[in-house]
């Protein structure tokens, strides 16, 4: 359970070519405009909701600071808190004081901290499609330790990502939604340096 929300960001789009996307000119299109709006957004926060494969529900707060930076702090009871500072992404277990590190590079959280996304020629993005009020993207991981599939639902209009659902490779499946989401909002750079030496409040400052 502790990096659950990290796992689900690592698998989305990043990685070098691996699939052709036999996305159509249309497609390709809805994609521009997706990453157009995504790009311009620097700053977020919100709560989300995390469904685990046994149907479990974790609740908790989030906070986004483009490019690179991001807080998901899990509520009580959990003991997980996440952090990336621009270069390293640290999953801390608050209870143990323990902290396992990830090169930024290395797990490339490109969907939600990057300021240059290009979704129509991106290669791990397998299909995009309209459910209704939301415009779904489906992509692929292209790296073999992190095997497996993402989707991602966008509100259409408005194209504001709501959820995310990672399949891993034995098929569980969990799924991650997003609520109460406010953008261009200031945050204080505190929220995106780990203090490991200070016991947290769970979700921190809220500015």
């Amino acid at each position: 359970m502790r990096s659950i929300i990290l796992a689900a960001l690592v698998f989305a789009l990043s990685g070098p070519a691996a699939w052709a996307t036999g996305l159509s000119t249309q497609q390709k299109a809805e994609l521009d405009k997706l990453s157009g709006a995504l790009n311009s957004i620097k700053t977020m926060r919100g709560a989300f909701v995390q469904i685990d494969p046994n149907g479990n529900l974790e609740h908790g707060k989030f906070w986004i600071e483009k490019p690179g930076r991001v807080r998901f702090a899990y509520d009580p009871p959990s003991d997980t808190l996440i952090v990336s500072n621009g270069v390293t992404v640290a999953v801390k277990n608050t209870k143990l004081d323990t902290v396992d590190r990830y090169p930024l590079v290395s797990t490339p959280l490109d969907l939600v901290l990057s300021n240059k996304l290009d979704l129509a020629n991106n290669p791990n993005v397998i299909a995009v499609s309209r459910e209704g009020s939301s415009l779904i993207v489906k992509a692929r991981s292209t790296d073999k330790k992190v095997a497996g599939n993402v989707t991602l639902v966008f509100s259409d209009p408005g194209y504001e990502l709501r959820q995310w659902t990672v399949v891993d490779p034995q098929g569980l499946q969990t799924t991650v939604a997003l609520q109460n989401v406010e953008i261009a909002v200031p945050l204080k750079p505190s929220l995106f340096v780990l203090q490991e030496q200070n016991r947290f409040t769970k979700g921190g400052s809220d500015q």
